[in-house]
């Protein structure tokens, strides 16, 4: 097997259908409208495809399945870029599997997967890249700034690591002056640490049956 295509993950599967980490017992995507989810958290939450203009910049943390890479570029109509932090990436099997449960995005998910041993693929208007590594070590040397980010690691009550005021302080030293982000938790030590490092945070109505999520502006 090629070492790119080793899986990082340690996953489960949860109905044949949905992955769910071992290592933080937590899915990757919602149990229940995984696409409308990352359509209303990460997309609306940025006010997005309204902001989207040639060069945007869109970043992440936490690809997990490219779901949200795969929404945006579904709406995308300009040249933009993304750019997401992965610590412990799906094989391709395993990414063939978790996207066979949305097949509006069959054919942009098979480009990602043509592009996946490379960490580098573009998919309709989005040009793409996937740092593997801890964004804790990543970030502080990423030379890029992001007009908006998703801030979709795992639970932060299971995940602390990718949600800490250093690491949201670097989010916020690497965001554009107007850029912003969202992210599906409400959990407040995420939001003071995002506003100690500078957004105006706000909280807005969650997906389905959750209360509240959280997105902001530098």
């Amino acid at each position: 097997m090629d070492q790119q295509d080793q899986s990082g993950a340690d996953l489960d599967w949860r109905e044949g259908a949905i992955p769910v980490s071992r290592r933080f017992d937590d899915p990757y995507f919602s149990l229940n409208g995984g696409l409308d989810e990352t359509r209303h958290v990460f997309l609306a939450g940025n006010d997005l495809p309204a902001r989207l203009r040639p060069g945007f910049h869109v970043a992440e943390l936490g690809f997990g399945t490219g779901l949200n890479l795969l929404a945006l570029a579904q709406v995308a109509t300009v040249p933009i870029r993304f750019t997401s932090f992965e610590a412990y990436p799906m094989s391709l099997d395993e990414l063939a599997r978790a996207h066979a449960a949305f097949p509006e995005l069959a054919d942009l998910a098979a480009s990602l997967r043509a592009g996946w041993p490379a960490r580098r693929f573009t998919l309709g208007h989005v040009s793409a890249e996937v740092i593997e590594a801890d964004a804790r070590a990543a970030l502080p040397a990423w030379p890029g700034r992001a007009d908006a980010w998703f801030l979709d690691g795992f639970s932060p009550a299971k995940n602390p690591e990718l949600w800490g005021e250093g690491l949201m302080a670097e989010v916020a030293a690497h965001t554009a002056p107007g850029g912003t982000f969202a992210t599906y938790t409400a959990a407040g030590h995420v939001r003071r640490a995002l506003a100690a490092a500078g957004f105006a945070v706000t909280r807005a109505p969650g997906f389905a049956g959750k209360r509240h999520m959280s997105r902001g502006q530098l």
